[in-house]
């Protein structure tokens, strides 16, 4: 059976200026690459060391570079989306400063703690903000295919969702992040957290570990999380950052099993990373009376930077009223924030003591 699967964002109808605040790694490396594949216009960039925006200015051609938050805003075009790339921290403050009722896509996490996601979120709601936060993972090209082979009814009832992480993440790459008192799970499987909430909703609890390396001085680079959402559907993230033993057994893949069929998606990205291996795409849907078989999809665009057009689109196309529907609200991660704390919570407490 071949499927034509639709797994491309819907672009917003309306030209809407963005302005980025911030000009760290991640807006050279998926940001602006993703807007300009997109064709969404960048307005004008900030950030506290202006040499650095000015050089992200000069590479991808933005007319404009201020000197603050303030000068930003003052400058701002009409209908113009603000795009948070900064550290937790500096979000609350930042926000302060943005105009009420604007549009704005939050980089990930939704704050350093549940504490700040409910500063975050009651400060949105406060300034009437449409915030979104950028869990872009959810529009990666091979999860919205598998989304819409679920939607579509193809693999049956899902009861079977799982991510397996067994790469070696340099985390050096990482300067502010690779200090961080809540590493792995707080930085890394958050992405995976937000991905199962996307399918299954909230778990009912769930059931955690997160570990450290003996031999290295990071706060954790391993962890377990099972969430409980009865007792048929089982969800499971194994992630294992220290796997520095050559390419041969590592791996990175989601992999989705239903009634009728299941889909495994490789993440290419992961592996070798920061440059990456090819995604693979994978699906298998039982046909009655014929052998399992597994067909593999050719999907254009990866994680990187193709996802983060879907979160700038999604939150464009709800700011012009073309959807109603904002997936990465705050309102809808601040979920997702929940269900991290509770990740560790459960690692702290441990499990029931063997009598």
């Amino acid at each position: 059976m071949s499927i034509d699967i639709k797994y491309k964002p819907e672009l917003p109808k309306t030209a809407q200026p963005i302005i980025i605040i911030g000009a760290g790694g991640i807006v050279a490396d998926a940001h602006l690459p993703a807007y300009k594949i997109a064709g969404f216009k960048i307005h004008g960039i900030v950030n506290r060391t202006k040499e650095r925006a000015q050089k992200l200015a000069d590479q991808f051609g933005i007319a404009n570079v201020y000197n603050s938050v303030a000068e930003a805003v003052a400058h701002a075009p009409e209908n113009t989306v603000y795009d948070l790339t900064i550290i937790p921290e500096q979000y609350i403050e930042t926000l302060k400063q943005l105009p009420i009722g604007s549009a704005v896509l939050i980089q990930k996490p939704m704050g350093d703690n549940f504490e700040q996601a409910k500063e975050i979120l009651a400060l949105c709601k406060e300034r009437n903000f449409k915030a979104a936060i950028n869990f872009q993972l959810r529009f990666a090209p091979f999860v919205s295919a598998a989304k819409y082979l679920i939607d579509a009814g193809l693999i049956g009832e899902l009861y079977d969702m799982e991510v397996r992480v067994t790469i070696k993440t340099p985390w050096e790459i990482f300067p502010h992040v690779i200090v961080h008192p809540r590493l792995e799970i707080q930085y890394h499987s958050i992405h995976y957290v937000d991905l199962i909430r996307s399918f299954l909703g909230n778990p009912t609890s769930v059931l955690a570990k997160t570990l450290k390396h003996p031999a290295k001085n990071l706060s954790s680079s391993r962890s377990t999380i099972l969430f409980d959402y009865g007792d048929t559907m089982h969800a499971v993230i194994n992630t294992n950052h220290d796997h520095d033993f050559g390419p041969d057994h590592q791996e990175s893949y989601i992999k989705w099993e239903g009634t009728k069929g299941a889909i495994i998606a490789k993440i290419g990205l992961l592996m070798d990373y920061p440059d990456g291996v090819p995604d693979v795409f994978e699906y298998c849907i039982v046909e009655e009376g014929r052998s399992p078989e597994w067909k593999t999809v050719k999907l254009e665009g990866s994680w990187f930077p193709e996802a983060f057009i879907g979160t700038m689109a999604n939150l464009m196309r709800y700011n012009e009223g073309s959807t109603d529907v904002l997936n990465t609200s705050v309102e809808d991660v601040i979920n997702t924030m929940a269900v991290v704390e509770s990740a560790y919570q459960s690692s702290d407490i441990g499990g029931i003591k063997v009598k």
